[in-house]
This record gives C-alpha cells, structure tokens and sequence, in this order.
C-alpha cells in the first residue's frame, strides 16, 4: 500500500506549478491569442480615418482584457470568460493531433489536461480576485483541487528547496521561454505544450486528482460511448471548470471574512 502524501509534498508540486501559469495566463490575457484586437488594428491601419476609428470601436467593445468593456465587467463575469477561454484552449490542445508532442503520447489525456485547465483557471480567477502571491494560490488550488487546508507557512515555501524550485519552474515554462526567442511573442503550439507540461507535473499526486471536481455522471457516461465519447469528455471537463470556480467562490468568500475578523 502506498504512503499517504503529505501536504509539503502537495505543496512541492503546486509551488512550481503556480509560478509556471503566470506566462501562461499573461498569454491568454495579454496576447490576444485568438488575434482580435490585432486584427482589427492591422485593418484599420489600411482604411481612412473615421472608418479606423469605427474599427477600432468594434475591437475596444470585445470581451477581452484590455479593452473598456472588460474595465466594466464584474469579477462574475470575468471569471466565466475565464472558464470559456481556458475550456476553448484546452478543447483545442486535445482535438489537435501533435500539439502535445512525443510527451502527449505517453500521458492519459483527460488527467493530464484536465487537471492543467484546473490549475490554470484557479490562477487566472484568483488574479481577479487580487490574489497574486504565489503561498496563497498554492492554498487556492490545495483546498479547490485536492480538498486540503494547507498552512500559510508552508505554502509560502519556507521548508522548501529554493533552488529545486526554481529549476522545475524553468522547466515548466521552456517552450514558453523558446518561442519568446525565436518569435518575438508566446505561441498557441508553446501554450499548448506548456499545458502538457504542467498536467504532467500534477501526476506526481495522482491520487489527490481523483479529489478534483469533474464533471457530472451522465458526462462520464457519453464519454466511455464510441464516435461521442470525445464529446461526452468535453462537456465533463468544461463542467468540472463551473465546479472549480464556484467552490473557489467559497475560498475567496471564506479569505475575505477571515481577514476581516
């Protein structure tokens, strides 16, 4: 029988983890990755003046950081763009054959992203809630994820092998680090590998991903049919991402009466 994990071994693996999703929600968010705001602009370069600034009216009206409309918008409905966008990508790392490369091959896909998308989304959502240190989003994913109540001192990484850290978190974010060099901007094939590599990380505690939210049981019923099941898989994992937010909903809730007593 196996040993139980500890929560510094939980932590040993979320500490990393939460470092290397700062690139990757900055993508997401920043880079306009679905090439919105880009490609209006690059329009509007083209066209007179006042059909510019119609334009560029459209591109200020989208859903999308950076713009007034998402200045306007409430932390709620932030954070169910945050559930689209995350969902989209993930759906998408899963229906391209390759993106993954030889690492996707070798790793159960739903685990392995599903739990990225998780981690992922947790981080995302706690920056708009101003939850930026990396101890209390180690918390944050602790307590959504794998239903555990981890001490600040060692979410903050006080036992922690500093240099170990650090070096797991390189490691995590490399394709992000290459395609910066080589193209100037982080790609979609970068963003996507980078996913594989942070659900790989979360398999060292296999057994506290069982503990994830997931979808409900009629999703895993579509999702073991031949030709729907990938469907059936989808609409799980896109309903595991409701259920994480909403228990982080409790979390910040939770945060917010406690440092007001």
């Amino acid at each position: 029988m196996a040993e139980p994990i500890s929560d510094k071994q939980v932590v040993g693996v979320l500490r990393p983890f939460v470092r290397a999703t700062g690139p990757v929600v900055d993508a997401l968010r920043d880079a306009d990755p679905f090439g919105f705001i880009a490609g209006e602009r690059e329009q509007a370069a083209k066209v007179e003046p006042k059909l510019r600034d119609k334009l560029l009216d459209v591109a200020k009206s989208m859903k999308v950081p950076g713009t007034r409309v998402w200045a306007a918008m409430n932390v709620e409905q932030r954070t169910n763009w945050w559930i689209n966008r995350v969902g989209r990508v993930t759906s998408l790392v899963t229906a391209v054959p390759g993106l993954g490369g030889a690492l996707a091959d070798r790793l159960p896909i739903q685990d392995t992203l599903g739990a990225a998308s998780q981690g992922l989304l947790l981080c995302a959502i706690a920056g708009e809630h101003g939850i930026t240190g990396t101890g209390d989003r180690v918390r944050l994913l602790a307590w959504v994820l794998f239903e555990r109540e981890v001490s600040p001192d060692l979410a903050e990484g006080t036992a922690a092998d500093r240099a170990a850290e650090d070096a797991e978190t390189e490691k995590l974010t490399e394709e992000l680090d290459e395609a910066s060099r080589k193209h100037g901007k982080v790609t979609f094939k970068a963003v996507a590998r980078t996913l594989w590599r942070l659900g790989r990380s979360l398999l060292a505690v296999t057994d506290e991903l069982e503990k994830r939210p997931s979808g409900r049981f009629y999703h895993q019923a579509i999702g073991v049919l031949p030709v729907v099941g990938m469907v059936g898989d989808y609409l799980g994992e896109r309903s595991g991402l409701k259920r994480v937010a909403k228990r982080a909903g409790k979390w910040f809730a939770r945060e917010v009466s406690n440092a007001r007593t």
